[in-house]
């Protein structure tokens, strides 16, 4: 038993079971005990690796993806460049890398993040101690700019909100307690506004799962892209929500979400489509969704592996080789995580999202 679970245990006793988002909330975010403000959940000795741990292409490409859409909306003298949920710092490290021969981009760019952890901005500081970085708690607090944003593997981690389909009703997924234990149970099933217009692709059984909080942020991130900018959502799901996708992770293995709150990482697939239509709705462009693979591909990670394995041999080749695979490859990354771009317009779709 965790310290948490006996917080979660107590509170749910002396008020009744909590919803999922309630539950993520408190185990990823608690003050004390939460999940991401008490370690580096990242790397071989953490619980999961991002894209941009795996290799450096990743962010290189990104970088220079995003300030050729600055340049393309005309290099404005003074824009933020931000990421939500940057983990390490290692992005945001490369993109700056990347990005250092474009003329003016540094000079122009103020660098932001927006990070939640005391661990991971500890992490972020030591990694970009050479630059001029803020950082900020939400979005709202980015100043009002233009504004080049990255979101990778963010609004996974978002808390959700869970149902399944009981006739012309749903039923919200519940954490309780049994015999002392932590359990899953749902709620008397009732309509459900918000859910209203799944009824046409659903039947009976189905689960569907919603982020409360993604449409908030891409509408306040849209109201900074009204003055220009772009921004890039890349995170593992599909384009509309079906199916539990709830999950905990833990030593890079897939352990019980209730067994040890606070000491593993909770993430649900992310539901494009929402972040699509809450993009539209706030007055911006929002691209066709895309592949992890096929966004890198149309932005040359070919030609870029190539170059980069010139210079490699012997365990480093096979590294390298390794990680454009994880990146790329149907069967790894390539498939499973997609990308979404928002803009202004969408003649101001980034590269790689405007074909």
């Amino acid at each position: 038993m965790t310290a948490l679970t006996d917080i979660l245990m107590r509170r749910i006793a002396q008020t009744g079971p909590i919803s999922l988002a309630e539950y993520m909330a408190e185990c990823l975010l608690h003050p004390e005990h939460g999940y991401y403000t008490t370690r580096d959940p990242l790397g071989a000795a953490g619980d999961f690796t991002t894209a941009p741990e795996i290799s450096q292409m990743f962010g290189e490409l990104l970088g220079l993806c995003l300030a050729q859409s600055w340049l393309d909306q005309g290099a404005p003298v003074r824009f933020t460049l931000a990421e939500i949920g940057p983990g390490r710092g290692t992005l945001m490290a490369d993109i700056l890398r990347a990005t250092r021969g474009v003329p003016g981009f540094h000079t122009a760019a103020q660098v932001h993040l927006i990070e939640a952890s005391p661990t991971l901005r500890a992490a972020q500081k030591d990694r970009l101690s050479d630059y001029d970085v803020t950082w900020c708690d939400q979005v709202s607090d980015l100043p009002d700019a233009p504004l080049w944003l990255i979101a990778n593997e963010f609004f996974d981690a978002l808390p959700i909100r869970q149902f399944t389909r009981k006739g012309d009703g749903w039923a919200e997924t519940q954490v309780g307690l049994q015999d002392g234990t932590l359990t899953l149970g749902l709620a008397a099933p009732a309509p459900l506004a918000a859910l209203a217009h799944r009824l046409s692709d659903t039947t009976d059984g189905d689960v569907v799962e919603l982020c409360p909080a993604a449409a908030p942020i891409v509408t306040e991130i849209a109201t900074h892209l009204k003055q220009g900018g772009a921004a890039i959502f890349i995170d593992y799901g599909d384009w509309r929500s079906l199916g539990d996708t709830f999950q905990a992770l833990e030593a890079h293995k897939s352990v019980d979400p209730l067994a040890h709150p606070g000491h593993a990482d909770l993430t649900a697939h992310v539901d494009f489509e929402a972040l699509s239509l809450a993009a539209r709705s706030a007055g911006v462009a929002a691209s066709q969704m895309l592949p992890q693979g096929a966004l890198l591909a149309h932005l040359g990670i070919a030609a870029r592996a190539e170059a980069l394995a010139r210079n490699l041999s012997g365990t480093a080749l096979k590294s390298h080789e390794s990680a454009f695979d994880r990146l790329t490859s149907p069967s790894e990354m390539g498939t499973l995580f997609k990308a979404l771009a928002l803009a202004p317009a969408p003649d101001f779709l980034p590269p790689g999202f405007d074909a």
